[in-house]
């Protein structure tokens, strides 16, 4: 193995925890896309973990399809951990929010327990006492903390319940209003939180703000990013796009411009990206260049947001 190296690839096609097929469908296409080429430094592509498409699932209407979830967040603990013994950044492809618990498992089984900077459009802290959809991608984080009301084996897939405590945490890019169950709930633990709102004022101050106060909460940290963080209408790529239009979602600049004060951080230790529904996109080049321009910030670059 090449250990110059710098990224380890893991793809994840799973919509186990999604509202509706289709995310299974993102590592393939990201591939497709051309997004291990891009990335500077080296990459060793770690093959994908056993998928799984979503299903209706009437047995357990609040946590539906629960033995998936946790089967596939298994898996992609036990993928990452192989990559942290190769000495290589783990980067994962997915799959829907859920894989991120998988993640953050891995770190942790091999001794690493990494702080989480969560760039989403929301901070999926439902359980599924208060999701009665009952799709476990919006419930990743209540799971990481292990908030009452979540599902034990679920939560369970690392060495320790809880994988995390709040201050391990920064959540960034919410699209949250002032009156929500979630955007209460990051109150009320005291998770530091930054609103799409300061994001769009100036990313790149938002981004070091947030950057500051996660290598304040330990020695690596991990950044978990949803593409529905995106405004759809600039980037139509999230599954359920219901962060929606401006002034709610990001820019891809934005976003980008964010990811690049992340990556250049010495604290940086690996990148989760989910939510990818390769059916919504609506030309055939939104992939390659949206992969180019993440590959592009994660490189460290500095990437300036067009106004």
């Amino acid at each position: 193995m090449d250990m110059d190296e710098r990224w380890g690839l893991l793809g994840v096609p799973s919509s186990a925890g999604a509202h509706t097929p289709g995310l299974e469908k993102g590592p393939a296409a990201l591939r497709a896309a051309g997004l291990a080429s891009l990335l500077a430094g080296g990459v060793l592509d770690h093959g994908d973990v056993p998928g799984f498409r979503w299903r209706a699932d009437l047995s357990r209407p609040t946590a539906k399809n629960v033995d998936a979830v946790a089967r596939v967040a298994s898996d992609t603990a036990a993928g990452v951990e192989r990559i942290l013994a190769a000495g290589q950044l783990p980067f994962v492809i997915g799959g829907d929010c859920s894989i991120t618990v998988g993640v953050v498992a891995g770190f942790a089984r091999a001794g690493v327990g990494p702080a989480l900077l969560y760039v989403d459009g929301g901070p999926d802290l439902y359980t599924p006492l208060t999701r009665v959809n009952g799709n476990l991608d919006s419930m990743g984080l209540a799971h990481l903390l292990a908030i009452p009301g979540h599902v034990p084996a679920v939560a369970g897939v690392g060495p320790v319940v809880p994988l995390l405590a709040v201050s391990d945490v920064v959540c960034y890019g919410h699209s949250l209003p002032a009156v929500d169950h979630e955007r209460g709930l990051l109150d009320r633990l005291g998770i530091t939180h930054v609103h799409a709102d300061d994001v769009r004022a100036d990313p790149v101050r938002a981004a070091s703000r947030a950057r500051a106060a996660i290598e304040s909460a330990g020695p690596r940290f991990v950044v978990h990013c949803d593409v529905d963080v995106l405004s759809f209408n600039d980037t139509p790529l999230a599954d359920v796009p219901d962060s929606g239009d401006e002034p709610i979602g990001l820019r891809l600049t934005e976003l980008a411009a964010s990811l690049s004060v992340f990556a250049s951080s010495p604290r940086f230790a690996g990148f989760v990206l989910t939510e990818v529904n390769p059916d919504h996109a609506p030309e055939p080049d939104l992939l390659p260049r949206f992969s180019a321009t993440l590959a592009k910030s994660l490189s460290g670059s500095e990437v300036s947001p067009a106004r």
